[in-house]
């Protein structure tokens, strides 16, 4: 498989701290930079919080950049932590050493439509928070946006219902005019929903091995996904476990395989009303060529073992 640079948009809670891992520890991938949003946590704390994961991980080269504070649908702002999920600091109320690296002063968007235009079909993009940064870039520079080889986004919700409301999934809903001014544009895109997401799990059996593997950096990994599983355990008693959202997206932009999908032209309710947040079937664009690909299958089993291998590769490494 050939290398692939990387760009992850975060915002970095406890399953973006997995993302993050994943592409670190997997060597088809060369992550080239990560772009904050808020989400699970305001946007200049979910970058303090990926370059604290980056220093965990002995990875400091890797920059980190702050894009939009906010989201495009200024008249529903609906910026507050999601302490319930990811604890009041966005890991798990962890409490990792401060970087020493310093976050990019290069504002995040620009970052992305420069590697857009630099790397073109070399590059893969993969949003695990709201979907405002790719979104702002794209209402840019849409030629160089354009240019990007893969785009995989964690959120959405065709199948199943949504985990904010009955209708919308929590990406979605923290900016849904970002989501549907993606979805219905002619960018092609993978949407890794909760339809696959809420199926690939993971237990205390799996990150008690991370703490043998190494006491570092593995046990500290092992607290901050600890603290979702249960929270998980809480919430979601019939799951049992945690949901590997965002990690299942970076798998699916490295290896399609690990999904099934359906070509299907998707748009997002914007109106404040019941269905907002929902993401469904465009019915104007039934019969025309479709941009999105929408995961609905999933090879739990394979995609479990494949992560867990490369974790434990990568952190017996840092030892």
């Amino acid at each position: 498989m050939t290398t692939r640079k990387m760009i992850l948009d975060v915002d970095t809670g406890v399953d973006d701290a997995m993302a993050i891992t994943y592409a670190l520890a997997d060597p088809n991938v060369e992550l080239i930079g990560i772009l904050s949003s808020f989400g699970n946590i305001e946007a200049d704390r979910a970058a303090a919080n990926a370059l604290k994961l980056l220093q965990l991980y002995q990875c400091p080269q890797v920059p980190v950049f702050i894009g939009r504070a906010n989201p495009l649908d200024h008249q529903y702002q609906r910026i507050a932590v999601n302490a319930q999920i990811h604890g009041e600091n966005g890991i798990g109320d962890v409490n990792l050493p401060a970087a020493t690296a310093q976050i990019a002063k290069q504002n995040g968007v620009d970052f992305l439509i420069d590697a857009a235009q630099k790397y073109g079909e070399q590059l893969c993009v993969v949003t695990t928070g709201p979907m405002t940064n790719l979104a702002a870039a794209f209402a840019k520079d849409p030629v160089a946006i354009r240019k990007i080889g893969n785009i995989t986004v964690m959120g959405g919700a065709l199948t199943v219902p949504g985990n904010v409301t009955p209708v919308a999934e929590a990406n979605v809903e923290q900016d849904p005019v970002a989501a549907n001014q993606l979805f219905t544009s002619d960018l092609k895109i993978t949407m890794v929903g909760l339809d696959v997401t809420l199926r690939t799990l993971l237990t205390k059996q799996e990150t008690s091995q991370w703490r043998t593997c190494n006491p570092t950096a593995g046990a500290k990994l092992a607290d901050i996904v600890d603290f979702y599983i249960d929270v998980y355990d809480e919430i979601y008693p019939e799951l049992g476990g945690c949901s590997l959202h965002d990690p299942l997206a970076v798998g699916v932009a490295i290896d399609p395989s690990f999904v099934t999908t359906i070509p299907l032209n998707l748009l997002v309710t914007t109106e404040h009303d019941a269905y907002y947040a929902r993401t469904i079937g465009d019915k104007a664009r039934l019969n025309e060529p479709t941009n999105l690909n929408v995961a609905v299958g999933v090879d739990r089993e394979r995609y479990l073992n494949v992560f867990m291998k490369l974790f434990l590769d990568f952190l017996e490494k840092l030892n």
